[in-house]
């Protein structure tokens, strides 16, 4: 993306060396869903005891052809993807989420996104000993998988490709179609496996969500994040019971496309809509609505030397209990990412953009939403 980044993270980061990240303590929810953290720059994901940044970096483009990159993989994009590893971990952010299905090989030339990050942290390693990084990753609740040894099978198989010997976090990508009960437990048997510290869902509504918190919650582990599609502009865990329940629960909410696929950035126009499968989305006509909101942001990002990506992602945060999880390219996204941290915006401008942003109709969110 096209942006300026030339006073991204100084106010709040020196990249050239990690340093931590100034972020404001959570709020209590209810006294059933305070989370708390024990450093500035950490929350608990949920009340497991694995803490991360308050922003991640998803690695969705990294290795992919069939939905980013203009459907082509090749060295340049995974040089880039590569620096974005490295500022990232440079700007002090620690937290990457990947899936077994990022860069399908199924798809033409593409590379297995979990095999690169694996790869970036090993070539990281070698001058970085000992660096923290927090890798999540996400099982395809595919149909022809069944039970609970499908899960441990799948986590097996991904950290073969990661390269580690556990994971941070695992994820359940998606509802199985023919149900969750098998899945929760495989997601149970990881975590008493050693395989795994934490364990999440990603799409799955209240109910669904409430069944695999209660069902993990009789063997005494915690149920840890929900992984939603959440922005200024697409609300939806807002208005189907989705936040309330995490908040209520102490699950934390992680949200992917936090900036809208970039559209957020003001980098599109409606004579300049994205490419590829996003332009279906974002139509000429929906961008040219979007534009009170988009200049409103780029106000309000003036007035503290953010740009408009920092101010959503920011957004975001002020919304409690949400670790926005940007997709980064390269470099220069990974350390303007970053500069959504340490500081907040006020109430008043929180609940301005929430308004201007209610004015306009909202886009289609993903097919697993609604499984």
């Amino acid at each position: 993306m096209a942006m300026n980044v030339s006073s991204a993270c100084f106010s709040v980061f020196s990249c050239k060396k990690p340093n931590r990240i100034r972020a404001v303590a959570s709020e209590d929810f209810a006294t059933t869903a305070a989370l708390k953290t024990d450093t500035e720059d950490k929350l608990k994901l949920g009340r497991s005891e694995l803490k991360v940044t308050r922003l991640g970096i998803g690695a969705w483009s990294w290795g992919d052809t069939s939905y980013w990159n203009n459907f082509q993989w090749d060295d340049q994009k995974l040089k880039a993807a590569k620096a974005a590893f490295n500022k990232s971990l440079d700007c002090g952010i620690t937290f990457f989420d990947t899936a077994e299905v990022y860069g399908s090989l199924l798809a033409l030339g593409a590379e297995n996104s979990e095999t690169l990050l694996g790869r970036f942290i090993k070539e990281r390693e070698k001058d970085n000993p000992g660096e923290e990084v927090v890798v999540a990753t996400k099982f395809a609740a595919l149909p022809w998988r069944f039970g609970r040894q499908s899960v441990i099978s799948a986590l097996k198989d991904s950290l073969n490709r990661l390269g580690l010997s556990s994971v941070d976090l695992y994820q359940l990508h998606w509802p199985g179609i023919w149900g969750n009960e098998g899945y929760i437990d495989g997601l149970g048997d990881a975590v008493e496996q050693g395989l795994v510290k934490a364990v999440g869902v990603s799409n799955y509504s209240e109910k669904r969500l409430r069944d695999a918190y209660e069902r993990l919650k009789k063997r005494g582990i915690p149920l840890a994040s929900n992984q939603v599609n959440y922005s200024l502009i697409y609300r939806l865990p807002e208005q189907n019971g989705v936040k309330a329940a995490c908040d209520e629960l102490g699950v934390t909410l992680i949200a992917y496309c936090p900036i809208a696929q970039g559209v957020l950035t003001g980098k599109y126009k409606p004579e300049n809509p994205p490419s590829g499968p996003r332009g279906q989305i974002y139509t000429p006509e929906f961008l040219n609505k979007l534009q009170p909101l988009l200049i409103r942001i780029k106000e309000i990002g003036g007035n503290y030397g953010k740009t408009p990506t920092q101010v959503v992602l920011n957004w975001l945060i002020a919304q409690e209990n949400v670790v926005p999880i940007p997709g980064a390219k390269n470099a220069a996204q990974a350390e303007e990412f970053a500069g959504a941290l340490g500081w907040r915006l006020s109430n008043e401008e929180a609940d301005e953009l929430r308004s201007l942003a209610s004015e306009i109709s909202p886009v289609i969110g993903f097919p697993v939403e609604k499984l």
